[in-house]
């Protein structure tokens, strides 16, 4: 007859929050195994997806801990003592989770410990997620391009969303995940718009991956992102125009060389309307042609037009363009214009053809700056400045005015 001391036993043991399952052969005079909690609870059909996995053991040291949903494995880090395991990010909400975890012992001798369970998360009652993206997936943009997010719907935990934005940095050409990071900022310009700007301008030639990893991350009550989103885009050459109102001069370096020496006209000034805002400005988008229709008035009154403009870059959203113009008398003379920065014909269409979306343009020699609000004009503020408006940081600091309605203020 075996003595029932020596026979294999299973000791499975629930805890509050977790499970403890221990794995190996019983001692008559100590403890054999280490103990290995898992939370969520084994078993579990409803766990919270706006929380982690965790294993962790109170003794001894954890070997190994996979975790999977759906076939995909789940990453994670060990913290220092390797005594403790926590997932990476929230967890994909309506989903089954295998955790498999191994555990050696503290004291030498004893048999180390396995745990194999499962748990289902809850669905989202309401699913959140973005709803449009810029840059676009696979564009190539200036070196001051911003990020921006628009989610479907009014965020109220704007740290957990921040939190759960990742921008990182990689080679182009390669099909390696990018791993360098870049330091650079989130901040929030409405409840349901967040908008990214690195602390100086992006290294030309480089890939950019922006990983939203929303999926379980509470946005707001009974609101829950559902899935992950990756966007992936490439920054070109650097190219940047200073506008010299002064001087009536518009020059365009590209990767630190002289490439383009245009003559322009730009806003006359005499009304704050129609003075060319100072500052750093970044291409938005361009047409050919752009209808310009003056603001705020009808046909018939002073200083009505309605006209096709070609090759028009637009740069604010205060109506301002660099754009074509045969006015070649008053360029690089006079300005004369109702705001935009005009050039030859053939020197607009050779700015237009070469921007991409995000390129600076700097405008200087004028009383009129440009808000930081207005369009893209996101250089405009200092990084203290522009910190000031994550949720991370400052969240009081995130009242914002009310963004300038886009308006074509003309030639």
């Amino acid at each position: 007859m075996r003595h029932p001391l020596i026979m294999p036993v299973i000791l499975l043991m629930f805890v509050t929050g977790g499970s403890q399952v221990v794995v190996g052969p019983r001692s008559p005079t100590r403890s054999s195994a280490v103990a290995i909690t898992v939370i969520p609870a084994p078993g579990s059909p409803r766990a919270r997806p706006d929380r982690h996995v965790r294993v962790m053991v109170a003794k001894g040291t954890l070997t190994s801990v996979d975790v999977s949903a759906g076939g995909a494995r789940v990453p994670g880090r060990f913290d220092r003592a390797r005594r403790a395991w926590r997932s990476t990010w929230t967890l994909t909400p309506g989903t089954e989770y295998v955790v498999s975890a191994s555990a050696s012992p503290a004291r030498h001798g004893d048999p180390p410990s396995r745990v194999v369970t499962r748990f289902r998360t809850r669905a989202a009652p309401h699913a959140f997620g973005i709803r449009q993206a810029i840059p676009s997936p696979g564009e190539t943009v200036g070196v001051g391009m911003p990020i921006i997010l628009t989610f479907t719907g009014p965020v109220r935990d704007r740290a957990a969303v921040e939190r759960a934005l990742a921008v990182q940095l990689g080679s182009l050409g390669s099909s390696d995940s990018p791993g360098s990071r870049l330091e650079g900022a989130w901040r929030w310009m409405a409840d349901d718009q967040v908008v990214y700007r690195p602390r100086t301008l992006w290294p030309a030639r480089r890939r950019v991956v922006v990983t939203a990893h929303l999926a379980g991350v509470r946005a707001a009550p009974r609101t829950f992102g559902t899935a992950d989103h990756i966007l992936s885009f490439s920054v070109g050459r650097r190219q940047t125009s200073i506008v010299n109102t002064v001087t009536h001069q518009m020059l365009v370096h590209r990767d630190g060389r002289l490439v383009q020496r245009m003559a322009i006209s730009a806003g006359k000034g005499s009304t704050r309307e129609y003075t060319t805002t100072s500052g750093v400005h970044l291409t938005m988008d361009k047409g050919d042609p752009v209808r310009m229709v003056s603001p705020g008035r009808k046909k018939g009154e002073p200083g009505y037009y309605d006209l096709m403009i070609d090759h028009a870059v637009r740069i604010s959203n205060s109506g301002e363009y660099v754009h074509a113009l045969d006015n070649v008398w008053a360029q690089g003379k006079v300005n004369v214009s109702h705001g935009c920065v005009n050039a030859r014909p053939d020197q607009a269409a050779w700015f237009y053809d070469s921007s991409l979306r995000g390129d600076p343009v700097i405008v200087t020699g004028t009383d009129r700056r440009l808000e930081w609000w207005n369009g893209w004009g996101f250089w405009q503020l200092s990084w203290d400045e522009w910190r000031k408006g994550s949720a991370l940081r400052d969240p009081s600091a995130l009242a914002l005015p009310l963004a300038t309605k886009w308006v074509y203020r003309g030639f």
